[in-house]
């Protein structure tokens, strides 16, 4: 059996030369992007195995594929792929194990990726939390697995366009010995179909296409540069925009990369170099980020390549995480370095625990005894979806939507298991339906200037402002202000609020408020505590002037 991605991080970090390599000390330059944004450019992409199928799900490929050693034998503690636990809530159907219990007594199940639901869910997700494109991993579609990885395809496309997210093909081409030929049969006869999809992304008006692992220095990727050349120069042929998925030591040519393949890199249109199981620590990332990250974008820069570098949470399985301050600092540091886009590992790789998507809080929801981590295994408790929505705050962190911080901003528990008294708004992200010229952006509102404001188109209503608290907090009062000189007016307006960003419920209102300078031209609503992330003011009429109209705003928990 060719050596997985896990066996060969694993062999890497065993025998590493990291002591080999000269301490560059470089201080990066601003970078600036080969390619203009696009769908992975400027964006945060994830990548989706979509690998799990359970019996009874319809699977051509039949029995627990990718939860177990056997497929052909249920889950169990002994005969098993896995490493973490998914938190199942949200899924409509669980395949029961043969596990033990969870610790609260509920039967341990699994989900199916096969099941639309499944991938219908995990889209939603990346929807909710700005995971902006999912990298579908395609494995030789050759073999027994190929007419499920092919359905997989179909219903990755469909949940793309259901919810408005773009997807790609990412060839892994572990263990594909024919790859040099079947991988084009395949994008031909096969996956060029999908380019149709409104979803399909695009760089450059060109679709695109990922292939990972030329150039290993493993048994399972034994390929020639001459062959691995040939097909990226025949994809390009084909139009697409190519992503290689490289050695982390491809510009030397050491330690995990075969020497040799230069030419081989540098034909791709970004490379993407590959980062799971080479540190554990934050001294590590920093290391990296100084000694190969840097120099890495400068090559890719000088060669007009665009820079994709891996980020990841860490392996929950060996207690990397430290309750999301290793992924902020992977995040951190490849924003600052000024990478052109993110591609995180894994949204759904619960084989080697370095998954994203909502995983398991704690023992009450992990099977007993297992010896299985949950998320709050260092003693720190956090939400299932705490890796969600550390990653909506990195991609915002990429497109300058929050200030670059290296301290992490996203509690692990939504609300932070203690409300902040703070000002929940400020300096948050801010939308609006509309603005009256360039000044008056909604971003003014939470700037903390009384005399900057953001005003609505003229003369239109209804009209709404809205900010992403960045995490569901529970909100009980507002504070909304005009300019202190302005002369009194009314407003007729509603507060909403969402934890989703997509259906907003009534927190209160509408009602008219009053704004007047006698009283500090500023008005406080009350209500009771609602979980709230998207907070919108919703402005139906004004009589002081024909528009929605906010200097600031302020947001308080209960």
């Amino acid at each position: 059996m060719a050596p997985t991605r896990r066996t060969l991080i694993r062999s890497l970090v065993a025998g590493s030369a990291l002591a080999a390599l000269p301490d560059l000390a470089l201080t990066p330059a601003p970078a600036t992007a080969a390619s203009p944004a696009g769908d992975v450019v400027g964006k945060v992409t994830v990548g989706y195995q979509g690998w799990f199928s359970c019996p009874g799900d319809g699977a051509p490929i039949g029995g627990w594929w990718h939860w177990s050693r056997d497929r052909f034998q249920s889950p169990a503690p002994a005969n098993t792929t896995i490493v973490s636990w998914p938190d199942m809530r949200e899924y409509t159907r669980g395949y029961p194990t043969a596990y033990p219990n969870l610790g609260d007594g509920r039967p341990a199940t699994l989900f199916s990726s096969y099941d639309q639901q499944t991938v219908d869910t995990h889209f939603r997700w990346m929807r909710e939390y700005g995971c902006d494109t999912a990298a579908l991993q395609r494995f030789n579609p050759f073999g027994d697995e190929g007419p499920t990885r092919d359905a997989m395809a179909a219903k990755v496309r469909s949940a793309a366009e259901r919810f408005d997210r773009k997807f790609y093909v990412m060839y892994d081409v572990t263990g594909w010995t024919a790859m040099r030929t079947q991988l084009k049969e395949d994008w031909t006869t096969r996956m060029s179909a999908h380019t149709a999809s409104p979803a399909y992304a695009r760089q450059n008006g060109r679709p695109v296409v990922c292939v990972w692992g030329f150039g290993f220095a493993d048994d399972g990727r034994p390929f020639a540069p001459d062959a691995c050349l040939d097909v990226v120069r025949w994809l390009k042929a084909q139009g697409c925009y190519v992503i290689g998925g490289v050695p982390t030591y491809w510009r030397q040519g050491i330690n995990d990369s075969r020497p040799g393949f230069g030419e081989v890199y540098r034909a791709f249109d970004m490379l993407s170099p590959w980062m799971v199981g080479r540190t554990g620590t934050l001294d590590g990332l920093d290391w990296f980020h100084a000694n190969v990250n840097v120099p890495d974008l400068a090559d890719c820069a000088a060669h007009g390549i665009d820079y994709q570098p891996c980020v990841m949470p860490g392996d929950l399985s060996a207690g990397h995480r430290r309750h999301g301050d290793f992924y902020w600092r992977h995040l951190y540091n490849m924003v600052r370095l000024g990478a052109q886009g993110l591609y995180v590992s894994m949204f759904d790789e619960f084989n080697e625990g370095n998954q994203i998507a909502k995983t398991s809080e704690t023992g009450a929801s992990t099977p007993a005894g297992t010896g299985i981590r949950a998320l709050d295994e260092d003693g720190t408790a956090c939400s299932a979806d705490y890796y969600l929505r550390l990653t909506a705050d990195g991609g915002r962190m990429l497109k300058g939507q929050l200030a670059l911080t290296p301290v992490r901003p996203t509690p692990p528990v939504v609300g932070g298991g203690q409300p902040p008294t703070g000002d929940l708004a400020a300096g948050r992200p801010a939308s609006a339906s509309s603005q009256q010229g360039g000044p008056y952006g909604p971003g003014n509102a939470v700037d903390g200037d009384r005399g900057s404001y953001w005003e609505s188109a003229n003369g239109a209503f209804p009209q709404w402002w809205q900010a992403d608290l960045g995490a569901t907090w529970p909100v009980a009062r507002l504070v909304l202000a005009l300019p202190a000189g302005w002369a009194a007016r009314t407003q007729t307006l509603s507060a909403q609020g969402s934890t989703d960003g997509a259906t907003f419920g009534t927190l209160t209102g509408p009602a008219d408020v009053r704004f007047d300078p006698a009283t500090g031209n500023q008005a406080t609503l009350t209500f009771p505590a609602t979980g709230v992330r998207y907070l919108r003011v919703r402005f139906t009429a004004n009589t002081g002037w024909p528009a929605g109209q906010l200097a600031t705003l302020s947001a308080y928990a209960s």
